[in-house]
């Protein structure tokens, strides 16, 4: 593989040029090319990943990536329903599962988060609230270096400020620009990467445009 200038998008040996964060490393650069970046609709799936950005404050989304499946099995498959009801035994068996993050703040954040998602689903849905704030449709960036992508904006300053008054945790400004990012509701990938235009071609593909 060549590397490109510093930041910019990466051409791999397969012929295809991608975003250079994901490296080589396989786990890496199969969620680059088949989740990051694809708009979900799908309010559960969008709550597992909103949890899963929350415990990766501080860490790495390759740490949380790999640790992935057992947050799966820990997490009640990240059914909202199943996690609103832990109680202080079930914490306390998670603090004890080595296969996740074994952080006690992020753990009763998420339970705090399924019980505020339940309302919220309830009330309007998770998904259409979430997509209100673009207006329905990605937002679509034209970034050619990683150095031009940034860590907040705007939006997920007023996304990550609504998600707090609602009772959601673990989700500042730049953890929910993150978010917003891998569920495609921002398509970052560079424009030089094969994705960018792949992503565009999956909302048009939802039928929600």
């Amino acid at each position: 593989m060549t590397k490109q200038a510093k930041g910019r998008a990466i051409h791999h040996p397969d012929g295809k040029w991608r975003c250079p964060w994901p490296g080589v490393d396989d786990v890496y650069v199969a969620y680059h090319d088949d989740e990051w970046g694809v708009p979900e609709f799908d309010s559960r799936a969008l709550f597992e990943k909103l949890a899963l950005d929350g415990f990766q404050a501080g860490l790495s989304w390759i740490a949380i990536l790999r640790k992935r499946d057992n947050f799966r099995r820990a997490f009640a498959g990240f059914d909202p329903e199943k996690i609103a009801a832990f109680d202080l035994a079930k914490i306390e068996c998670l603090m004890g599962d080595p296969g996740i993050v074994r952080n006690r703040a992020k753990i009763e954040g998420a339970v705090a988060s399924a019980r505020a998602w339940l309302d919220l689903e309830a009330s309007r849905g998770f998904s259409s609230y979430l997509w209100d704030f673009v207006d329905g449709r990605p937002v679509v960036n034209a970034f050619r270096t990683l150095a031009e992508v940034p860590a907040q904006t705007p939006v997920s300053q007023r996304l990550a400020k609504d998600l707090k008054s609602r009772g959601f945790k673990f989700c500042g400004p730049t953890i929910v620009y993150a978010f917003m990012q891998a569920v495609g509701m921002v398509n970052d990938h560079l424009v030089d990467c094969h994705r960018h235009e792949a992503c565009q071609a999956a909302f048009r593909g939802t039928g929600q445009g």
